[in-house]
């Protein structure tokens, strides 16, 4: 944006009006305003003839106007409207007398104005000749008429259209309301008419930093992101919470129910309507989204859609969610006052409203906000069968924190009446990294017995509670490959778990050194979960067939892998979950493998970043994780690091020590990073010399690794004699077979 505009002119004295009644002037600027100069100009540019500016109360429409008014070298006709405007005579003849004042001397304006207005001759008569009239003004004007919403009648939108049908070339309208004039929807197709809606008016970071300088509040840049967010850059809110700031609060904590807000929606929005409207939105705003389905499900009645669309069009802050109008939803702090505003004035009423909401939406599949309801309404009994229901979805659609506030809202005790949420609350808690929590549902549901049937999207309860134990891993790999076994053959191939069981067979097998049975098991588990959107099972057994083939030395397939599993993470939503790190560090290796430095470095941050949610209660993994991290490390030559994710790694096998081959692999890496610092003693390869070394595997000659590397051919002569002698070698064929032996390279 270009600056703040503040005006105090009176521009109506350009035209020679003198100061009349501010019906016809624009009003005293009041500071603070962020400049609206381009969405102006850019209006201004295309020659249209009408301007339409509509948008909710308090997203600075009259500023705008007040900004256009003061930087236009047209004459300037200014009209502010208001109800007693909202008829047919009285608005003619108030723009007839706008035009009077700002072009004294026009005998066909001033004729229009001393016209007696009644009746049928508005239409046919007066509007009329107010347009030929104003066609035929000599100099180029711009009307400029506020508050058009006060003429909402259908005649006052008939005669508008009539009386400004004819503007001249080079002059225009513009036009602020609450809502798009009626007319102007007939005039879009034909290119005469401008728009700009709330979408253009919202501010922005730097526009609300603006509005705190100006206002001398202060606020940082995380907090003004955040205000944004939560007051949709809503002008008035943003403006608010400045004030709020100003004051000693905090300008993240205004809400709907903050003075300054309710009592500007009140006087702005919601005393003017009637008993029955204010009702209506005040019952709605329990719903997160407003179909004429549910709010008349809700609110027991039949003419939901004709009211929505009726507050919309009156401008109340409706945001439709679709163009067909099918489906709303509030403005975030119009809600939250619409809320305050319900407990005020019908307390204890919510509850009976959230239980009709949660049948209509269970009704229609929308069972993710029938919890809500039903949580809302403190129906814990009904909730709990749909959240066990609805969990695994939740989880696969990247909606995890979903997950964990409706079992934190349920409560242990809801819980553990119905055991098959209990296998799911324990495993939540394990993918939270919530390891004392995990552990107490384990206890937990070892000693419930159930013989219940399967509810639809849920496994066998015997059947998850083994594979939950294959998980925690807490008796050793001999139970776990019983436990897993169990699991697969209790889950048909079409169950939702299938695929689930089949990946933990894979973790069995591997394990016990059935490298070809684990590929298989891996493969059929990835195959399936993709037919099913597992996204889970696809990351976890894509990660592991691209350690399988690296350690191959198949870097290609290797990569294959990973870049399915990445498609996954990225198409489900998963970034942060735990079931990522393994696939990250995995492909961070392959990543050093074809020497890509920056694509290694970002997936070896978010994979440290998210390996502290993996702990004891998933030992297989959080070991897994940290040893093919510790391998990234060690190709970058990053040893002190690597040697930290071993003692990391050691902590969990004190806890959990039976974990198959795996700790061969432990023990290998540990080997190789002790032999390592035997033959580099105290001299190790630098990270220029790091960065040498894989070159040296191809037939480029030192010039060229030079150019590669962006160094002269000196530097990479010089570091070359350097490696050689640190790896108490002579030849490159030599140094990448050390190297490769000292896990440098691969």
């Amino acid at each position: 944006m270009d600056g703040l505009t503040t005006v105090h002119e009176d521009v109506s004295s350009r035209s020679g009006a003198g100061a009349a009644s501010p019906k016809f002037a624009p009003p005293r600027g009041r500071g603070g305003a962020v400049s609206r100069r381009r969405l102006i100009e850019r209006a201004r540019a295309t020659g249209a003839p009408l301007v339409s500016l509509a948008a909710p109360a308090g997203y600075g429409k009259s500023t705008l106007l007040r900004e256009w008014a003061e930087r236009d070298d047209r004459v300037v006709v200014w009209v502010s409207l208001d109800r007693f405007d909202n008829d047919p005579s009285a608005l003619i003849n108030v723009l007839a007398g706008a035009f009077d004042r700002a072009v004294p001397g026009d005998e066909r304006l001033a004729a229009v104005a001393a016209l007696p207005m009644t009746g049928p001759a508005v239409l046919g008569r007066a509007a009329p000749m107010l347009a030929a009239a104003i066609e035929l003004v000599e100099s180029p004007f711009v009307l400029v008429i506020d508050d058009l919403h006060e003429a909402e009648a259908p005649a006052c939108q008939d005669a508008l259209e009539v009386a400004l049908a004819r503007i001249p070339s080079g002059s225009q309208v513009v036009m602020a309301s609450r809502q798009v004039p009626e007319f102007l929807s007939r005039l879009r197709l034909d290119g005469e008419v401008v728009e700009i809606g709330a979408d253009q008016l919202r501010l922005d970071v730097d526009d609300a930093r603006r509005v705190f300088e100006t206002l001398d509040a202060v606020a940082d840049d995380d907090d003004l992101t955040r205000l944004v967010a939560h007051t949709e850059g809503w002008p008035t809110g943003v403006a608010l919470a400045a004030l709020a700031a100003r004051d000693g609060g905090h300008p993240v904590d205004i809400g709907g129910d903050d003075r300054f807000v309710a009592d500007y929606l009140y006087r702005a929005c919601y005393r003017a309507l009637d008993a029955d409207d204010q009702a209506f939105l005040r019952r709605t705003a329990l719903l997160e989204h407003l179909s004429a389905g549910c709010c008349d499900a809700v609110l027991e009645r039949d003419d939901s859609r004709g009211r929505l669309n009726e507050l919309e069009h009156r401008g109340l802050f409706l945001v439709p969610i679709d163009r067909r109008r099918g489906e709303y939803r509030y403005h975030q702090l119009f809600r939250e006052f619409l809320l305050s505003e319900f407990d005020r004035a019908e307390p204890g009423s919510g509850p009976a409203l959230h239980l009709r909401a949660a049948e209509w939406c269970e009704a229609h599949g929308e069972v993710a906000l029938a919890i809500e309801h039903l949580l809302a309404a403190g129906d814990r009994r009904r909730s709990v069968r749909l959240v066990a229901e609805r969990a695994l979805g939740a989880y696969q659609a990247g909606e995890l924190a979903a997950v964990a506030r409706w079992m934190h809202e349920l409560g242990p005790e809801a819980i553990a009446e119905y055991p098959p949420l209990v296998v799911l609350a324990g495993l939540r808690a394990i993918l939270d990294g919530h390891a004392a929590e995990a552990d107490g549902w384990a206890r937990l549901f070892d000693r419930i017995e159930y013989d219940g049937p399967a509810e639809l999207g849920l496994p066998n309860y015997d059947s998850a509670r083994a594979m939950v134990r294959v998980i925690m891993w807490r008796e050793g790999l001999e139970a776990a490959t019983a436990d897993a076994a169990f699991g697969l053959e209790s889950e048909s191939p079409s169950s939702l778990w299938h695929d689930q069981a089949l990946h933990l067979v894979g973790w069995t097998r591997l394990l016990a050194g059935d490298v070809d049975g684990a590929v298989e098991a891996f493969e059929r588990s990835s195959g399936q979960a993709e037919l099913f959107g597992n996204a889970d099972s696809i990351v976890l057994s894509e990660a592991e067939l691209a350690i399988i083939a690296l350690d191959r030395g198949d870097v290609a397939p290797a990569a294959a892998h990973v870049d399915r599993g990445l498609a996954a993470i990225d198409e489900h939503g998963m970034d942060g979950y735990a079931t990522t790190t393994l696939l990250l560090a995995v492909g961070a290796r392959v990543a050093i493998r074809r020497q890509d430095g920056p694509t290694a470095k970002r997936m070896l941050a978010r994979a440290m970043r998210d390996r502290g949610l993996c702990t004891h209660v998933m030992p297989v993994f959080a070991v897994k994780v940290r040893l093919e991290l510790a391998r990234a490390f060690v190709a970058l030559g990053k040893g002190s690091t690597a040697a930290h994710l071993l003692q990391e790694i050691d902590d969990l096998v004190r806890v959990r020590p039976d974990l198959g081959t795996l700790l061969d692999d432990v023990a290998e890496l540990r080997s190789s990073i002790e032999h390592s610092r035997e033959v580099l003693g105290t001299s190790p390869l630098t990270p220029a010399e790091l960065r040498l070394l894989p070159y040296l595997q191809t037939h480029l000659t030192i010039g060229e690794i030079g150019d590669r590397l962006f160094v002269s051919r000196n530097t990479v002569s010089s570091q070359l004699g350097s490696i050689y002698r640190k790896l108490q070698v002579t030849t490159r064929g030599a140094a990448v077979a050390r190297a490769e032996e000292l896990r440098l390279l691969g």
